[in-house]
């Protein structure tokens, strides 16, 4: 019997690339959107990220390997850094799926962040049975209100051999 894929994912982009970023290794993209579908039975993920036209060819690939891609217009931050805070819409897009009315219903959530941000939404998920796993990059980063409000966590950085992404190297490519 096929496996029915019914949760979405939500995936805080920023905090996903920083976090995998500070332990000195890039992430797979493409294994793991696979890594979502298989273990957590997604059908459909989000990744909430800033727009930046130089990054076009990313978006592209995202969407080829099955992300559905959420953009928020960045603006100059602090100290000249581009910032695009997605959390708003990610919280948005989690509660217009849960909505009865949903064209895409979705039974549980898979939050990808370890921003204390996202501790109301997790502690609104937990409740209602709506959280399948908070995914969060590392642990020493994972803010506490998160750890506090929900014991379903994972911490990425212990999937490395599986989500690493390999580049080849350059006597490979010849």
């Amino acid at each position: 019997m096929a496996r029915e894929f019914k949760n979405h994912a939500y995936i805080d982009a920023n905090n996903l690339y920083k976090g995998i970023n500070s332990l000195g290794w890039r992430l797979d993209f493409k294994r793991f959107r696979r890594f979502l579908q298989d273990r957590h039975a997604v059908k459909k993920a989000y990744i909430f990220i800033g727009f930046i036209a130089a990054n076009a060819g990313l978006y592209r690939d995202l969407q080829n390997w099955g992300y559905t891609v959420i953009f928020k217009p960045t603006v100059p931050g602090y100290k000249g850094k581009v910032k695009g805070n997605c959390d708003g819409e990610l919280i948005l897009q989690v509660m217009a799926d849960f909505a009865s009315d949903s064209s895409d219903p979705c039974e549980k959530a898979v939050i990808v962040t370890g921003d204390g941000d996202f501790a109301c939404l997790i502690n609104y998920l937990e409740p209602r049975s709506r959280l399948e796993i908070l995914l969060s990059p590392v642990e020493a980063q994972c803010s506490i209100l998160l750890k506090k409000a929900t014991p379903k966590v994972t911490y990425l950085e212990q999937m490395k051999g599986k989500l690493e992404l390999i580049l080849p190297k350059l006597s490979e490519q010849k």
